[in-house]
């Protein structure tokens, strides 16, 4: 639909704000822009209500970089969890598909991406500062590599492997059973599960 076509200025600028949502083209947009006109002002109200609170009191987890309701994640603060081994991960979402495993019983570090020069990202930019003082502390005896399986992820988890070798902690990554070049969030809960089970000694994957 071209934007002349619109019935109205407002609903066109409501499908634009949607059309920017990632995986939502213009049609999807319009779809759900005319499903929420359907819907009792109460409804709509209290969804972008929701929206709002997310946006403006989430926050990220002082310890892991987690999204949290408070300082400290429910992860982090669960005493019963393994808190001498950090599984690394890129994002949220990783997180999120390691615990729908049920197979992982420690505590996560979220990087907030991955070492790709070609998109001027170094590790600076990431939160390797944060973790390796985790390190120095002396309570962590290992940290799990388990970056997305692509040239970024295994380039970043080579330069972690390099940074804290001087430390005397366990290094191991995912078995590959996800395939080369999978994004960790992609991968299905069985074959993320063993993978992480059946975790390798890093110096062997090089």
């Amino acid at each position: 639909m071209s934007p002349s076509s619109y019935p109205s200025k407002l609903l066109e600028n409501a499908v634009n704000e949607f059309a920017k949502l990632p995986g939502i083209g213009r049609k999807t947009a319009l779809r759900l822009v005319l499903h929420l006109l359907k819907q009792e002002k109460e409804q709509v109200y209290k969804f972008a209500d929701t929206v709002h609170h997310m946006r403006q009191e989430i926050m990220y987890c002082k310890s892991c970089h987690n999204i949290s309701d408070s300082e400290t994640c429910n992860i982090c603060a669960d005493m019963n969890r393994d808190h001498s081994t950090i599984c690394v991960v890129e994002s949220i979402r990783d997180v999120m598909a390691i615990e729908s495993t049920q197979q992982f019983s420690g505590v996560y570090h979220v990087l907030g991406g991955v070492i790709s020069p070609m998109d001027g990202i170094g590790p600076d930019d990431l939160t390797i500062a944060p973790l390796e003082e985790k390190i120095k502390n002396g309570s962590i005896k290992e940290v799990i590599f388990a970056l997305s399986t692509t040239m970024e992820g295994d380039t970043t988890n080579f330069y972690l492997y390099k940074k804290f070798d001087k430390y005397n902690i366990t290094t191991t990554t995912i078995a590959r059973g996800v395939s080369i070049g999978d994004e960790l969030e992609y991968t299905d809960e069985v074959t993320l599960g063993r993978s992480l089970i059946n975790r390798l000694p890093f110096e062997k994957t090089i």
